[in-house]
């Protein structure tokens, strides 16, 4: 059984082609919001600003990831992608917030917005996180840093939408609080989706089970292979996207010691959990005990 911490890796020659068109953007951007004194286009720069620092920690993991395991860091830098997934999140959840707070207070004291220039930007930044979303789509699924990264761009065009919608407005009707509401609205499609993926990063840092695989159905599937007598400590976990652990203490009768079956046993517990669940485990860690040995054990287990 193979035992090697290989996994999916970042390509990076899309993360390199997706970082300067957003940072293209960003300058185009940041011009532009101090030209109109639009809060959806500074907040769409903020957002941008944002993607920028979140694509460059995501090719900086990216790096990282291909470096090999050591003897002090065993799984080298595998967690490496989820880490700046969580830290591109959190920056998500911070500017969704400052841009609902924000467009609140413009509702009832809205600036003076040209919209010919706001139109003129928002073109622009939409056009470019076509590109990016154009570049980055095929390879979107690799790993939680590339999706987070992926998220961003989607989230920039949709605000970008939103900016070029409050320039109709604006142009067509004078109502300048058009601003601010599309200030909210990319808030609003940027947060939940921020949010699912913090939960996410979170549950693989806090080690919770894999997405997708019942415990209890990997407990009873492998009590019922002959010649298991018992499963305690058993626990599932994930290193990063595409690496699931599976560790277990399974206790088995007394004579596979004696008769030479245990390594056989040790066999179709790791094809168990390789071949029989929507999750494959190929990283299976099993510790096999006599029923006698349960005398020296301490604690209670699960």
């Amino acid at each position: 059984m193979s035992h090697d911490h290989g996994g999916p890796s970042t390509p990076t020659r899309q993360l390199r082609i997706a970082l300067a068109i957003t940072s293209v953007i960003l300058v185009a951007e940041i011009v532009g919001a101090a030209v109109t004194n639009s809060l959806s286009l500074l907040v769409d720069a903020g957002h941008m600003l944002t993607d920028v620092a979140g694509l460059t920690v995501a090719l900086v993991a990216a790096g990282l990831i291909r470096r090999p395991a050591t003897s002090s860091r065993t799984w080298g830098f595998r967690r490496a992608e989820v880490l700046a997934a969580l830290a591109q999140a959190a920056v998500l959840l911070a500017v969704g917030i400052y841009a609902f707070v924000q467009g609140v207070q413009r509702l009832f004291a809205p600036p003076d917005v040209p919209s010919g220039s706001l139109l003129v930007f928002g073109l622009i930044g939409l056009v470019g996180n076509l590109v990016s979303i154009a570049v980055l789509s095929s390879s979107r699924d690799h790993n939680l840093n590339l999706r987070a990264a992926f998220l961003e761009v989607v989230n920039d065009a949709l605000g970008s939408v939103a900016v070029i919608a409050s320039a109709i407005v604006i142009g067509a009707t004078g109502w300048l609080q058009a601003d601010a509401v599309a200030g909210m609205v990319i808030s609003v499609l940027i947060v939940p989706r921020t949010i699912a993926l913090l939960r996410e990063t979170t549950g693989v840092l806090l080690e919770s089970t894999p997405k997708g695989l019942d415990l209890d159905a990997v407990r009873t599937h492998m009590l019922e292979l002959p010649h298991v007598r018992g499963i305690h400590d058993l626990h599932a976990s994930q290193i990063a996207t595409g690496l699931p652990i599976l560790t277990a203490h399974v206790v088995v009768e007394q004579g596979c010691f004696e008769d030479g079956h245990a390594p056989r046993i040790l066999d179709d517990l790791q094809a168990c959990v390789l071949e029989h669940f929507a999750v494959q485990i190929e990283h299976s860690t099993f510790q096999l005990e006599p029923e006698s040995h349960q005398q020296h054990e301490h604690v209670e287990h699960l």
